[in-house]
């Protein structure tokens, strides 16, 4: 095998430093910006007129030259900077990244359930064969330690009660549904919630897509109407002057998850606000003040379907909003689901804890 030597270059390593410290600062600005690449350069500007976040040895002519050079943006024929396949995959390691720092550590890999049976993850605990015990689970040592305890002379005799097999955690797959409200709200005075509900969403994307290939993941957006998007289209998500159409959203949720046989199937709702409007013959019938009895009972009655399909809801509530509180709390006595308050600091947290830990019983 051939090595090439160069001369190390302390002035390489900085700029390397420096090029994943300024490409993450970039990434968090893109969900800012709903993707905008030339808006969040512009931000990275004036950032540096005020930190100086570049420097004389890797300035922003630099930076731009490398976030094309190694395939993270491209320019279009208006030569406007747009992400690529890869700059939205860094986001969503990123972001998945981030998330993941902040959780105590805490034994994390497949889903898991309270039981021993068959699967893939092999424990360090063995039990004796039982008939169906896969032969590739086999303790060879404890075996042969089984069989020497009653053997004479140089010959090993093995019988049946010998053998002992490691256990194995029983492996499950699970179909999840990500809902994210876009009503007026979640960017209403001064606040940006939706930022850390897109962050949450494209860490979960990858958090899947590495860890767990056999689950699926699809993301709806609710606010007069539902819709699902694309998992590519996540940074693009924009807030509207929406209404929250909580029961539409719930519906469209339970129509994706049909499609999936995993046995698991759950609802992630990130919303701010109570349920406001529905549609009802043709017509969105609306109503921001309160807690409309109309809206709320078809609310409900969705989330009474949902338990019959055997579908959970888990809602993630990022304002502290009374009437919120008072719906969630009565939707998740109807779907028997669960609710949580998550801050915008630990939305994150709360979501994958709840999703990792949560596989070891059955929906």
């Amino acid at each position: 095998m051939d090595f090439e030597y160069s001369q190390f270059r302390d002035d390489l390593i900085k700029q390397n430093m420096k090029f994943e410290d300024l490409l993450k600062l970039l990434n968090q600005l893109l969900l800012y910006t709903n993707g905008d690449v030339d808006e969040a350069l512009r931000w990275m500007t004036e950032l540096d007129k005020q930190h100086h976040i570049f420097s004389d040895e890797f300035g922003f002519d630099d930076f731009y030259r490398r976030l094309i050079e190694e395939g993270f943006i491209e320019e279009r024929d208006n030569e406007t900077p747009v992400l690529t396949p890869k700059g939205e995959k860094k986001i969503r390691q990123d972001s998945l990244d981030e998330i993941f720092s902040s959780l105590k550590k805490s034994p994390m890999g497949f889903h898991e359930t309270s039981h021993m049976g068959k699967g893939v993850e092999r424990l360090s605990e063995t039990k004796e064969y039982q008939f169906g015990d896969s032969p590739s689970n086999i303790d060879f040592v404890r075996t042969i330690s089984n069989a020497m305890k009653h053997s004479k002379g140089d010959e090993i005799n093995l019988t049946e009660d010998d053998f002992e097999v490691y256990q194995t955690e029983h492996l499950t797959s699970c179909a999840t549904v990500l809902a994210i409200d876009i009503s007026h709200s979640m960017v209403l005075y001064g606040e940006d919630r939706i930022t850390p509900a897109k962050k949450v969403a494209m860490a979960l994307i990858e958090l899947i897509l590495t860890r767990y290939p056999k689950d699926s993941l699809d993301v709806i957006t609710f606010g007069d109407d539902a819709k699902a998007i694309d998992l590519e289209d996540i940074p693009y998500i924009q807030v509207g002057p929406f209404h929250t159409n909580t029961k539409e959203g719930l519906r469209l949720a339970r129509q994706l998850l049909r499609k999936h046989r995993n046995k698991n199937r759950q609802i992630f709702m990130i919303t701010d606000g109570k349920p406001s409007c529905i549609w009802e013959e043709g017509r969105l019938y609306k109503n921001p003040f309160g807690l409309d009895r109309k809206i709320i009972n078809q609310t409900l009655q969705e989330a009474a379907q949902c338990r019959k399909d055997n579908v959970v809801i888990s809602t993630f509530m990022i304002a502290d909003d009374p009437y919120l509180q008072r719906f969630v709390e009565t939707l998740t006595q109807t779907n028997k689901g669960r609710a949580f308050y998550a801050g915008l600091n630990n939305l994150g947290q709360s979501i994958f804890v709840d999703y990792i830990r949560n596989r070891r019983k059955n929906f």
